[in-house]
């Protein structure tokens, strides 16, 4: 796969002073899982986010991405848009089983899929993301414990992983684009770089 589009941890950790714990914030191709007892945050418009956890265990983790524009038919599994929506899968569930998690322990919650890219495709990019997303746990026997997806908001996502506790946050009112361009930006890249690696589950 083209290293511009490797699924990357998330590098932006900081100490959230409202819930007093130690947070990281993912931006859009990134993933981060953790045993601690800490807050993941994201942003979402047409993106996607699955928040997966080993339920026993309390570790989990969170990624952020979107299929590529290009790719074929979205309901084909070997498509390039579906091929990518894996990986993106499978990198977060591989480091979750890496750090301990059992996969019969699983569990998931899924959010985003909004239709704010107006535009970027002739069908809208977010539902195809909340289909992909949804099909994809279902295939994999993870069940879906909750779900916010399509509309046509932002939502801020905040997840704890050690409790598996959802807080989601619609953004009615923005006060700027941020949201939108970034995942403009991103969706550029990922149709430009083709997806030409694979990840095999354990």
């Amino acid at each position: 796969m083209s290293a511009i589009l490797e699924e990357q941890l998330a590098t932006n950790l900081y100490y959230d002073q409202h819930f007093n714990c130690e947070a990281a914030k993912l931006l859009p191709g990134e993933y981060y899982y953790t045993s601690k007892q800490m807050l993941l945050v994201t942003v979402l418009g047409s993106c996607v986010a699955a928040c997966i956890r080993d339920r026993v265990k309390g570790i989990g983790g969170m990624n952020h991405f979107m299929l590529p524009e290009s790719g074929g038919d979205p309901g084909n599994p070997l498509s390039t848009s579906m091929r990518y929506g894996a990986y993106a899968m499978e990198m977060l569930i591989n480091e979750l089983l890496k750090a301990g998690a059992r996969r019969e322990h699983l569990e998931a919650k899924v959010f985003g899929g909004g239709n704010v890219l107006r535009g970027v495709t002739s069908i809208n990019v977010g539902e195809r993301n909340a289909r992909f997303v949804r099909d994809y746990l279902r295939a994999e026997n993870v069940p879906i414990l909750a779900e916010d997806l399509n509309d046509i908001h932002p939502r801020k996502v905040y997840f704890f992983p050690h409790t598996g506790k959802v807080l989601v946050k619609k953004l009615k009112q923005q006060h700027n684009d941020t949201v939108q361009k970034r995942e403009r930006d991103y969706a550029r890249r990922l149709n430009i770089h083709p997806v030409d690696g694979d990840v095999d589950l354990f």
